[in-house]
Protein backbone atom coordinates (compact mmCIF):
# COMPACT_ATOMS: atom_id res chain seq x y z
CA UNK A 1 0.00 0.00 0.00
CA UNK A 2 1.45 2.92 -0.95
CA UNK A 3 0.89 5.81 1.42
CA UNK A 4 -0.56 9.70 0.33
CA UNK A 5 1.90 12.35 1.28
CA UNK A 6 0.27 15.00 0.11
CA UNK A 7 -2.31 15.83 2.26
CA UNK A 8 -1.87 19.62 3.87
CA UNK A 9 -0.76 19.65 7.59
CA UNK A 10 -2.67 18.39 10.02
CA UNK A 11 -3.50 20.49 13.27
CA UNK A 12 -3.94 17.79 16.26
CA UNK A 13 -6.14 19.04 19.09
CA UNK A 14 -3.60 18.17 22.52
CA UNK A 15 -5.59 16.43 25.52
CA UNK A 16 -6.89 19.37 27.51
CA UNK A 17 -6.00 20.16 31.51
CA UNK A 18 -2.75 21.36 33.14
CA UNK A 19 0.05 19.36 33.34
CA UNK A 20 1.00 18.43 36.55
CA UNK A 21 4.80 18.93 38.57
CA UNK A 22 5.70 15.78 38.56
CA UNK A 23 6.17 13.82 41.44
CA UNK A 24 7.20 10.43 43.14
CA UNK A 25 4.32 8.22 43.08
CA UNK A 26 3.89 4.64 44.51
CA UNK A 27 2.31 1.81 41.92
CA UNK A 28 -1.16 1.99 41.51
CA UNK A 29 -3.31 -1.41 41.78
CA UNK A 30 -3.06 -3.02 38.80
CA UNK A 31 -4.83 0.09 36.76
CA UNK A 32 -4.55 0.55 33.15
CA UNK A 33 -1.18 0.90 32.09
CA UNK A 34 -0.06 3.01 29.45
CA UNK A 35 3.30 2.46 26.84
CA UNK A 36 5.08 4.61 24.89
CA UNK A 37 6.36 3.92 21.51
CA UNK A 38 9.88 5.10 20.19
CA UNK A 39 10.03 5.90 16.76
CA UNK A 40 12.91 7.42 14.78
CA UNK A 41 13.03 7.87 10.76
CA UNK A 42 9.90 7.28 8.31
CA UNK A 43 11.25 6.73 4.97
CA UNK A 44 11.30 4.11 2.71
CA UNK A 45 15.50 4.36 2.87
CA UNK A 46 16.14 0.27 2.19
CA UNK A 47 19.57 0.79 3.90
CA UNK A 48 19.01 0.64 7.96
CA UNK A 49 22.13 -1.05 9.78
CA UNK A 50 20.44 0.21 13.09
CA UNK A 51 16.95 -0.81 12.65
CA UNK A 52 15.75 3.04 12.90
CA UNK A 53 13.53 3.49 9.54
CA UNK A 54 9.81 2.39 9.39
CA UNK A 55 8.17 3.26 5.77
CA UNK A 56 4.81 5.47 5.71
CA UNK A 57 2.99 2.54 4.70
CA UNK A 58 4.35 0.11 7.52
CA UNK A 59 3.40 3.47 10.04
CA UNK A 60 0.48 3.62 8.31
CA UNK A 61 -0.61 0.06 9.17
CA UNK A 62 0.89 0.05 12.73
CA UNK A 63 -1.55 3.07 13.25
CA UNK A 64 -4.40 1.86 12.19
CA UNK A 65 -3.89 -1.52 14.47
CA UNK A 66 -3.58 1.55 17.11
CA UNK A 67 -6.99 2.57 16.81
CA UNK A 68 -8.81 -0.42 15.58
CA UNK A 69 -8.07 -1.98 19.19
CA UNK A 70 -9.51 1.48 20.48
CA UNK A 71 -5.63 3.39 21.14
CA UNK A 72 -4.83 7.15 20.22
CA UNK A 73 -1.29 8.21 19.92
CA UNK A 74 -0.60 11.67 21.53
CA UNK A 75 2.49 13.48 22.92
CA UNK A 76 4.36 12.26 26.03
CA UNK A 77 2.90 16.15 27.29
CA UNK A 78 -0.60 14.91 26.86
CA UNK A 79 0.00 11.32 27.99
CA UNK A 80 1.64 12.49 31.65
CA UNK A 81 -1.12 15.07 31.90
CA UNK A 82 -3.78 13.05 31.17
CA UNK A 83 -2.02 9.77 33.33
CA UNK A 84 -1.70 12.68 36.11
CA UNK A 85 -5.82 12.97 36.13
CA UNK A 86 -5.53 9.12 36.41
CA UNK A 87 -7.27 9.59 32.59
CA UNK A 88 -4.27 7.69 30.36
CA UNK A 89 -6.51 4.39 29.52
CA UNK A 90 -6.68 4.28 25.72
CA UNK A 91 -3.87 6.38 25.16
CA UNK A 92 -0.29 5.39 23.89
CA UNK A 93 2.80 7.71 23.56
CA UNK A 94 4.45 8.42 20.48
CA UNK A 95 7.99 9.83 20.53
CA UNK A 96 9.87 10.48 17.24
CA UNK A 97 13.91 10.54 17.96
CA UNK A 98 16.75 12.90 16.45
CA UNK A 99 14.38 15.02 14.53
CA UNK A 100 14.54 13.52 11.00
CA UNK A 101 13.44 15.91 8.09
CA UNK A 102 11.57 12.83 7.17
CA UNK A 103 9.37 13.59 9.91
CA UNK A 104 7.44 16.22 8.13
CA UNK A 105 7.38 14.88 5.23
CA UNK A 106 6.30 11.10 5.23
CA UNK A 107 5.53 11.20 9.40
CA UNK A 108 3.21 13.67 9.84
CA UNK A 109 0.71 13.12 7.00
CA UNK A 110 0.46 9.50 8.23
CA UNK A 111 -0.08 10.40 12.32
CA UNK A 112 -2.89 13.74 10.74
CA UNK A 113 -4.69 10.50 8.83
CA UNK A 114 -5.49 8.97 12.25
CA UNK A 115 -6.00 11.96 14.12
CA UNK A 116 -2.72 11.30 16.70
CA UNK A 117 -0.21 13.34 18.41
CA UNK A 118 3.70 12.95 18.97
CA UNK A 119 6.46 14.19 20.49
CA UNK A 120 9.70 14.78 18.27
CA UNK A 121 12.83 15.20 20.19
CA UNK A 122 14.85 17.16 18.08
CA UNK A 123 18.94 18.25 18.23
CA UNK A 124 18.87 22.26 18.70
CA UNK A 125 23.07 21.97 17.66
CA UNK A 126 22.59 20.12 14.36
CA UNK A 127 19.76 22.16 12.66
CA UNK A 128 19.97 21.29 8.89
CA UNK A 129 22.62 18.70 9.64
CA UNK A 130 22.67 14.78 9.28
CA UNK A 131 23.25 11.95 11.61
CA UNK A 132 27.07 11.54 11.86
CA UNK A 133 26.89 9.62 14.87
CA UNK A 134 25.59 6.80 13.37
CA UNK A 135 29.10 5.70 11.92
CA UNK A 136 27.20 2.83 9.63
CA UNK A 137 24.97 5.28 7.91
CA UNK A 138 22.94 5.95 5.82
CA UNK A 139 23.19 9.71 6.34
CA UNK A 140 19.78 11.57 6.84
CA UNK A 141 19.00 15.27 6.51
CA UNK A 142 17.92 16.58 10.04
CA UNK A 143 15.11 18.94 10.32
CA UNK A 144 16.16 23.25 10.41
CA UNK A 145 14.71 25.85 12.50
CA UNK A 146 11.79 26.43 10.00
CA UNK A 147 10.97 22.64 9.65
CA UNK A 148 10.68 22.55 13.94
CA UNK A 149 8.44 25.49 14.03
CA UNK A 150 6.48 23.74 11.23
CA UNK A 151 6.04 20.67 13.18
CA UNK A 152 5.34 22.61 16.53
CA UNK A 153 2.49 24.77 14.43
CA UNK A 154 1.28 21.65 13.65
CA UNK A 155 0.68 20.19 17.14
CA UNK A 156 3.71 18.23 17.43
CA UNK A 157 5.47 18.63 21.35
CA UNK A 158 9.05 19.76 20.42
CA UNK A 159 11.32 18.78 23.26
CA UNK A 160 14.57 18.11 23.70
CA UNK A 161 17.29 15.57 22.77
CA UNK A 162 20.30 17.07 23.68
CA UNK A 163 21.95 19.62 22.00
CA UNK A 164 24.17 17.36 19.64
CA UNK A 165 23.57 13.83 20.41
CA UNK A 166 25.97 12.40 22.48
CA UNK A 167 26.24 10.18 25.40
CA UNK A 168 25.69 12.09 28.64
CA UNK A 169 27.05 9.71 30.81
CA UNK A 170 30.32 10.19 28.99
CA UNK A 171 29.82 14.00 28.93
CA UNK A 172 32.11 16.75 31.04
CA UNK A 173 30.06 19.19 33.10
CA UNK A 174 30.70 21.69 30.39
CA UNK A 175 29.60 19.55 27.62
CA UNK A 176 26.72 17.67 30.26
CA UNK A 177 25.09 21.84 30.84
CA UNK A 178 25.25 22.54 27.01
CA UNK A 179 23.91 19.21 26.31
CA UNK A 180 20.74 19.71 28.99
CA UNK A 181 20.31 23.15 29.78
CA UNK A 182 21.41 25.18 27.01
CA UNK A 183 19.68 22.89 24.36
CA UNK A 184 16.60 23.84 26.27
CA UNK A 185 16.50 27.34 25.89
CA UNK A 186 17.39 27.17 22.59
CA UNK A 187 14.94 25.46 21.55
CA UNK A 188 12.66 27.21 23.88
CA UNK A 189 13.44 30.26 21.64
CA UNK A 190 13.31 28.83 18.83
CA UNK A 191 9.48 27.69 19.23
CA UNK A 192 8.72 30.59 21.43
CA UNK A 193 7.50 27.99 23.63
CA UNK A 194 8.36 26.01 26.87
CA UNK A 195 10.42 22.79 26.33
CA UNK A 196 9.33 20.16 29.07
CA UNK A 197 10.46 17.03 27.87
CA UNK A 198 14.09 15.61 27.38
CA UNK A 199 15.55 12.17 25.82
CA UNK A 200 18.69 10.52 26.96
CA UNK A 201 20.70 10.06 23.49
CA UNK A 202 20.91 6.35 23.02
CA UNK A 203 18.75 5.69 25.88
CA UNK A 204 21.58 5.61 28.30
CA UNK A 205 21.59 7.84 31.85
CA UNK A 206 23.19 7.47 35.17
CA UNK A 207 22.26 8.84 38.67
CA UNK A 208 23.98 11.70 37.46
CA UNK A 209 22.31 12.33 34.07
CA UNK A 210 18.93 12.21 36.12
CA UNK A 211 19.07 14.17 38.64
CA UNK A 212 21.02 17.08 35.92
CA UNK A 213 18.16 16.41 33.46
CA UNK A 214 15.04 16.73 36.70
CA UNK A 215 17.59 19.98 38.05
CA UNK A 216 17.36 21.63 34.62
CA UNK A 217 13.34 22.37 34.63
CA UNK A 218 11.99 19.65 32.85
CA UNK A 219 8.79 17.87 33.91
CA UNK A 220 9.98 14.42 32.02
CA UNK A 221 12.64 12.64 30.14
CA UNK A 222 12.16 9.64 27.90
CA UNK A 223 14.69 6.45 28.00
CA UNK A 224 14.41 2.94 26.40
CA UNK A 225 15.01 0.21 29.62
CA UNK A 226 16.03 2.43 32.43
CA UNK A 227 17.63 1.01 35.50
CA UNK A 228 14.87 0.30 37.86
CA UNK A 229 16.17 2.60 40.56
CA UNK A 230 15.92 5.01 38.61
CA UNK A 231 12.44 4.54 37.18
CA UNK A 232 10.03 7.76 37.07
CA UNK A 233 9.09 10.61 35.46
CA UNK A 234 12.79 11.60 34.20
CA UNK A 235 13.76 8.01 32.81
CA UNK A 236 10.15 6.84 31.24
CA UNK A 237 10.90 3.41 29.18
CA UNK A 238 9.71 2.80 26.03
CA UNK A 239 9.19 0.56 23.22
CA UNK A 240 11.43 0.67 20.07
CA UNK A 241 8.59 0.04 16.88
CA UNK A 242 10.36 -1.20 13.80
CA UNK A 243 9.96 -1.70 10.53
CA UNK A 244 9.24 -5.72 11.18
CA UNK A 245 6.38 -4.89 13.79
CA UNK A 246 3.54 -6.22 12.31
CA UNK A 247 0.40 -6.40 13.66
CA UNK A 248 1.15 -9.50 15.48
CA UNK A 249 4.19 -8.55 17.03
CA UNK A 250 2.85 -5.24 17.77
CA UNK A 251 -0.13 -6.83 20.04
CA UNK A 252 2.77 -9.52 21.57
CA UNK A 253 5.09 -5.77 22.48
CA UNK A 254 1.83 -4.46 24.15
CA UNK A 255 1.10 -7.82 26.21
CA UNK A 256 4.78 -7.75 27.34
CA UNK A 257 5.00 -3.88 28.41
CA UNK A 258 3.70 -4.23 31.30
CA UNK A 259 5.73 -7.78 32.37
CA UNK A 260 9.02 -5.86 31.24
CA UNK A 261 8.85 -2.71 33.10
CA UNK A 262 7.97 -0.69 30.11
CA UNK A 263 4.71 0.53 30.47
CA UNK A 264 4.02 3.86 32.75
CA UNK A 265 2.23 1.95 35.18
CA UNK A 266 5.30 0.41 35.93
CA UNK A 267 7.11 4.28 36.99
Amino acid sequence: MVVDITLPPYTFEPVRGPLREPVVRRRRAWGPAAWVAMYHSVSDHPEDPYDITVSPARLDRQLAWLRARGLRGVSMRDLLAARAREQERGLVGLTFDDGYADFLTTALPVLGRWGCGATLFVLPGRLDGENDWDALGPRKRLLGAEGIRRAAAAGIEIASHGLTHVDLTKAGPNEMRAEVHRSRSVLADLIDADVQGFCYPYGRLDQHVHDTVRQAGYRYACAIAPPPALAGDFAVPRLHIAQADTAARLELKRRLARVRGRALEAV
